[in-house]
């Protein structure tokens, strides 16, 4: 394996734009589908996105996952075809081009020539496919450009259109309307989705409009409120709510009847008479000012104290002004006649002009009774067809044309933009004296997202299919399908797109055989907007034409939204661009934080750089760190001049003896039975976490509790074991995540298949890891625990200020279960010790010997369920005896009052009892739940040399760093004593000698002892360190020699061993070392002139280093 840089050195980025470069020169994506040409295939449906904008963090995150699951489905065995498509009509490119040709009108493109404009579409459709190449390829997806699908082909149309004959052949088309949100800037109407992406606050006029009641004693007119007076000209019914309460009452001012929802009569205008000093007010039938403020839709109208208007003044109640004559419930109001406004819809006065009920009506605001234009209201078209006014497949006659104006039937306003003419229109129902109350209201408005116009709703003709007919089996189907997550399924409905599964193969006229071996697909992914739309259309054309599902598994992402939670906005520029995130970070980086986000659980995501960068600093690096541990102490087997490392066989690995290789083994194959478990259930969002957590645990308690081995202090076989777990490791590890992090596991693969024989050319060739050995749920659970009882330690000592310097005593571990004890006082043992500072481990199976019971009713749980008797339960469950708490404990429930309570039910808690004999500061415990932990904080005199220690051995790691030097880089080290008396230090590295070798793995020498020809590379002082004050000096290694043992070879000439000495400090060091490898530890020394040709011994004459040559003078 190659040598590899610091993690602070490698650029994320660029490493992937390299890994590009190199699946570009094996044609990567090419190739593997090749290789897998003869597996089962894999059908994956991907929908095709407008070609006219530029991909947005949306489109990422729904490639991301897309590529996911295909690499993964290709990893497990299957043949996986991804050809890009591109949504080639509708608004996007017709809104483009509008903007292009300055066209405002249909008449414009009339004019200008379907087949010209629709050359003038085509044109751009390809627009934006070269930057969507780039940003897509960039961000790791593999995915056909070359042989993409376009809606605009002629084979694609054909398919549509078979799709069409098949359904009008099976009667299950039908002409008619559907009120959408429309567009007159754009000419055409937009999803639900889409109306909801442009609201801007707006005045608009709101008015009351009388409607008299056809031979009605007391000449009694309904009063119907409105904001789109434009709608008026197209009244056809009136609607009222069937159980509310209505009234007929007189207005004691002007003499007029109205009938109006009970508890909205005070809206209506007082019509008190005209005094000189009022201003006028707007309104026919006398001024409204003084009347009630009402809150209207949109408004946010205004709490007044009772009684009193917004500037204090004493209100009338309204029987001041108004006389009761009589009360109806809405239901007895259907059917009465009323006469109709304007008269440009007088055939249908049989039918239409009366009054309806339904429940949508409300008593919020206006006056309880809605006009209706069938043509212009969802609520209304639906009510009127209800009541046979309008007819299901007859024509709708709608009266404003599809730029907004209305249309010949509206004569007195033909031509005319419905919005300008408001004003006109109001001043015509004031002229019929029709006109009751006037005035404006604020409030928040749809408008088009492309065109900033403001939207309407409108009736528009449509082919539908008859989905009532397959209803049933539509239902059905859909019961056969799996969804991610499984509370997203709500519809609605589009026809070209949703023929993807057949039109992009141009099925049936071609791959018949393709098709329907593979139909229904296995896998459509997209976002939470595309549920109404593309997913439904799907599986209702599948159903219609061959009775089945059109894929069987679906995941639903959420929405990406900007940082401040609004809608991402090039004009706002509130997010930053995916490329610079890509560059900055790495697309990688990009692609995790996305699928390990709520977003994956179809809930939104606030975007957020940070994020991406969290995501570098807390996985990758960790990730790379382990990598570079593992390349390093494989390079310095070399150095060394051993045997170059390559990786033992995992059934070798699978019989270590080393708990924590069989931890770490049983993980992985813990992590290979989770990840497959879960991509084959498209969980997504459980998978990340889980190989976060993993690589976490490698890096952290792996790699940091086998820093020895890996690095041979245990000897060098042990060290190959280590070195080949943790290869085998990355490996698997780094097979598990491709698919998720493309680059990335590329690269390191490429350095790790070098001391593999026959492995694949890329990790994308290799096959998806199989639990290999059997897992040990056991150790895994008692490494848990162990990490538990560190950080339950941790927290004590730092509660208490105690850092991990300096030792403690002992430590007691509580817990039931004998199997974790025997870990944790057995194999686990030294693991917790070292890394606490602990001298002495005592396992405990009483639980009650430092802890008291007590049980607390869970109040969140039991409250609802008892009512009353929360008080009598709760007090008994208090009192509950030790004995009682741990009997039901073991049984798992308990009858308190006539009640079963379960373990959810009450918590119980284990308060920590200080033993005889201890002050408070003395000792203290800290506990999960699960395990407790206790430490005892007594000074102990003993141990404090060993604390000292521990203090040097960091000041002369960090002095390592602070020069830059690598794990394996060899150095001595020199201490000198800067105190008076020195015999304090001296102690500590007599005592502490075999510890501080450990660490650094090299004897701690005495500066008075350095040769004189040593390097010195860094020096540094410290002062006041637990009392003391030293030097600690770092040279380079340093050639030293038994002057006795040499002028022996010689026979006693001392002049000859004085040369030879001079000969053997002039060669490199590195060099020397490899020469004494290869002669099994001897040189025949034979180029010094005048002299004797000698053997020289390793280890006996000559040492390659100083603290050799001490160490065998000491032994």
């Amino acid at each position: 394996m190659e040598e590899v840089t610091e993690g602070k050195d490698f650029s994320f980025p660029d490493h992937e734009e390299q890994i590009m470069s190199f699946w570009s020169s094996i044609n990567a994506f090419e190739t593997q589908l090749e290789r897998t040409k003869s597996f089962p295939e894999y059908i994956f449906y991907d929908g095709p996105p407008f070609a006219t904008g530029l991909p947005h963090y949306g489109h990422i995150l729904a490639g991301t996952i897309k590529d996911i699951v295909t690499r993964y489905q290709t990893m497990i065995g299957h043949h996986v075809t991804r050809r890009f498509g591109w949504d080639c009509h509708g608004i996007p490119v017709e809104n483009e081009i509008d903007k292009k040709l300055g066209i405002k009108l249909k008449e414009d493109v009339l004019k200008m020539g379907i087949d010209k404009y629709n050359d003038e579409c085509k044109s751009i459709v390809t627009r934006y496919v070269e930057e969507w190449e780039k940003v897509i390829t960039r961000c790791g997806r593999w995915i056909d450009f070359r042989n993409d699908y376009k809606t605009m082909d002629l084979n694609y149309m054909e398919s549509v259109w078979w799709v069409f004959a098949q359904l009008f052949d099976k009667g299950l088309v039908y002409k008619g309307f559907k009120v959408m949100p429309y567009s007159t800037g754009c000419k055409t109407p937009l999803s639900n989705f889409e109306a909801g992406e442009n609201y801007k606050i707006v005045s608009d006029p709101e008015l009351m409009v009388s409607f008299p009641l056809i031979g009605d004693p007391d000449n009694a007119a309904f009063v119907a409120w409105t904001t789109t007076p434009w709608t008026l000209p197209s009244n056809l019914a009136l609607c009222v709510h069937p159980n509310l309460d209505y009234v007929k009452a007189r207005n004691k001012n002007s003499g007029k009847v109205y009938i109006v929802a009970k508890s909205l009569l005070s809206a209506l205008p007082s019509d008190k008479p005209k005094s000189s000093d009022k201003p006028k007010s707007n309104v026919a039938n006398g001024p409204a000012g003084d009347s009630k403020p009402s809150k209207t839709k949109g408004s946010s109208g205004g709490k007044t104290e009772k009684g009193k208007t917004e500037k204090g003044e004493k209100t009338e109640n309204v029987v001041d002004y108004f006389e009761l004559l009589q009360e109806y419930k809405g239901s007895d109001l259907v059917g009465k006649k009323y006469e109709p406004l304007f008269d440009y819809f007088k055939e249908f006065s049989e039918v239409a002009f009366k009054v309806v009920s339904d429940t949508y009506v409300t008593d919020d605001s206006g006056t309880g009774v809605v006009h209706q234009a069938p043509a212009f209201g969802e609520d209304d078209y639906r009510v009127c067809m209800a009541n046979q006014i309008i007819n299901k497949g007859e024509i709708l006659i709608v009266a404003v044309d599809d730029d907004g104006c209305f249309t010949e039937r509206i004569t007195d306003f033909s031509g005319r933009y419905i919005k300008d003419v408001d004003k006109e229109i109001i001043e015509a129902v004031k002229a019929k004296g029709r006109l009751v109350k006037s005035g404006s209201c604020s409030h928040s408005y749809p408008f088009c997202w492309r065109s900033d116009t403001p939207l309407i709703y409108r009736a528009v003709p449509s082919w539908f299919v008859r989905v009532e007919k397959i209803k049933d089996q539509l239902l059905e189907n859909n019961k056969l399908t799996y969804w991610v997550p499984d509370y997203v399924k709500v519809f609605d409905c589009w026809f070209e797109s949703g023929s993807m599964p057949y039109a992009y193969i141009h099925y049936p006229f071609e791959n018949m055989e393709l098709f329907e071996k593979n139909f229904p697909g296995n896998f459509v992914a997209e976002g939470l907007d595309q549920t109404r739309g593309w997913f439904y259309t799907l599986m209702v054309l599948s159903t219609a034409l061959f009775g089945k599902p059109a894929f069987k598994n679906l995941i639903c992402n959420g929405l990406v939204l900007a940082e401040d939670g609004k809608k991402m906005s090039k004009k706002l520029k509130n997010y930053p661009s995916p490329m610079d995130v890509i560059n900055d970070y790495g697309a990688d980086a990009l692609r995790l934080y996305l699928v390990n986000s709520p977003v994956v659980r179809a809930e939104t995501l606030r975007f957020k750089k940070d994020g991406v960068y969290g995501v570098v600093k807390d996985v990758f690096l960790p990730w790379y760190n382990a990598y570079r541990f593992l390349v390093q102490n494989a390079k310095r087997l070399e150095i060394e001049g051993l045997t170059p490392f390559i990786p033992l066989g995992l059934a070798t690995l699978q019989k270590s003896t080393n708990v924590l290789d069989q931890w770490i083994n049983s993980a992985t194959q813990s992590l290979v039975h989770f990840v497959r478990q879960e991509m084959d259930a498209y969980r997504l969002y459980t998978v990340v976490p889980y190989l976060v957590k993993f690589l976490d645990n490698l890096t952290n308690i792996y790699v940091r509790f086998n820093r020895k081995r890996l690095k041979g202090r245990t000897g060098e076989e042990d060290c190959r074991i280590a070195l080949s777990t943790l290869y085998n490791v990355l490996l698997t590890s780094c097979k598990a995540m491709a698919p998720f992090t493309p680059f990335f596991t590329e690269v390191l693969y490429q350095n790790l298949r070098k001391v593999s024989v026959g492995s694949e050319e890329s990790i994308h060739y290799c096959s998806f890891p199989k639990e290999e050995g059997e897992r040990d749920e056991r150790i895994e659970q008692s490494v848990a625990r162990m990490m538990t009882i560190i950080d339950l330690a941790r927290n004590i000592r730092e509660r208490h200020n105690k850092p991990l310097k300096s030792p403690l005593r002992e430590m007691v571990i509580v817990h039931p279960d004998a199997n974790f004890l025997d870990d944790i006082a057995g194999k686990l043992r030294e693991y917790v010790l070292e890394e606490l500072n602990v001298r002495s481990l005592v396992p405990c199976n009483d639980t009650l010997k430092y802890a008291s019971l007590r049980a607390e009713p869970d109040f969140s749980v039991l409250g609802k369920r008892l009512g009353k008797s929360m008080g009598l339960v709760a007090k008994e469950v208090k009192a509950m005896t030790q004995e009682k708490i741990l009997s039901f404990e073991k049984s798992g429930e308990l009858t308190v009052a006539t009640h079963t309570l379960k373990l959810t039910d009450i918590k119980v808690v284990r308060d920590f009892k200080r033993p005889d004999g201890f002050a408070q500061d003395e000792i203290d415990a800290a506990g999960d739940g699960d395990v407790l932990v206790i430490l005892d904080l007594r000074v102990d005199e003993s141990l404090l040399e060993a604390g000292v220690a521990r203090e040097i051995v960091n000041r002369i790691q960090k002095l390592r760093k602070k020069v830059a030097l690598e794990p394996t880089d060899l150095v001595e080290v020199y201490f000198e004593s800067l105190d008076d008396d020195k015999s304090v230090s001296q102690q500590v590295l007599n005592s502490q000698e075999s510890y501080i070798r450990d660490v650094i793995g090299s004897p701690l020498l005495l500066s008075n002892h350095m040769p004189p020809h040593a390097v010195v590379i860094a020096e540094e002082s410290f002062h006041g360190v637990s009392k003391l004050s030293f030097t600690i000096q770092l040279t380079r290694p340093a050639v030293a020699f038994n002057t006795n043992a040499i002028t022996a070879l010689y026979q006693g000439n001392a002049t000859f061993a004085r040369n030879l000495q001079v000969y053997f400090l002039s060669r490199d060091h590195s060099n020397l070392k490899s020469e004494f490898q290869l002669g099994n530890g001897k040189i025949l020394v034979k180029v010094i002139e005048n002299q004797p040709p000698v053997t020289v011994v390793l280890g006996e004459h000559v040492f390659l280093t100083f603290g050799d040559y001490h160490t065998k003078v000491t032994q």
